[in-house]
């Protein structure tokens, strides 16, 4: 059998590669074609493609928006690879939780996380919830993310009219007294009950 043969099979059966000879598992073009197919293929590869960057995100990619479903079973090397979660982040802000705990302190990484999905901002290092940027980003994607700040934003009129204006639920909070009677946050919440 020939590579040609190979990529034929694989490309209408990705889980072929299975029963393919050994020397078609540790080519690396067979075993894109086979993953293309079926992301269950790489269990049949070579173990060396279970961290090689190209198969990893010709299978994520398969996972659009629901990427982080992937992330959580890849080999970890991936997870400690910034690089990668920042490509993942960008579609799925969610996936954060699955990073590398010095991820989750790397200023970068959190912002496009926040920006794609603001309740992100729960899996953050704690110095970044008292971030101003990480946080009015994080508020400006779900204002729902201002429970995960720190609790001193709750006392920031800029931010916290920020997250009421994207659906911060005031009825869970107990607001500042210095927002009670201001009328910008009063037609705000006024707005959000209608």
């Amino acid at each position: 059998m020939d590579k040609k043969e190979a990529l034929k099979i694989v490309k209408k059966d990705g889980c072929e590669l299975e029963n393919l000879p050994d020397k078609f598992k540790k080519d690396k073009e067979v075993v894109l074609e086979a993953v293309k197919e079926d992301e269950e293929a790489l269990e049949y590869a070579d173990a060396s493609f279970k961290q090689d960057k190209e198969v990893f995100f010709e299978i994520a990619n398969k996972y659009g928006d629901e990427i982080a479903l992937y992330l959580d079973d890849a080999d970890d090397i991936f997870k400690k690879d910034k690089e990668v979660i920042l490509k993942v982040v960008r579609i799925d802000g969610d996936a954060l939780r699955f990073a590398d705990e010095s991820l989750l302190k790397d200023k970068e990484v959190v912002l496009e996380a926040v920006k794609q999905y603001g309740e992100a901002l729960e899996y953050a290092d704690d110095s970044l919830k008292e971030d101003r940027e990480v946080v009015l980003e994080a508020v400006k994607a779900d204002g729902a993310a201002l429970i995960y700040a720190d609790a001193s934003f709750k006392h920031d009129k800029e931010v916290f009219l920020e997250a009421l204006k994207n659906n911060y639920d005031t009825e869970y909070d107990e607001m500042h007294d210095v927002f009670i009677n201001n009328p910008d946050i009063l037609a705000l919440i006024n707005k959000n009950k209608k």
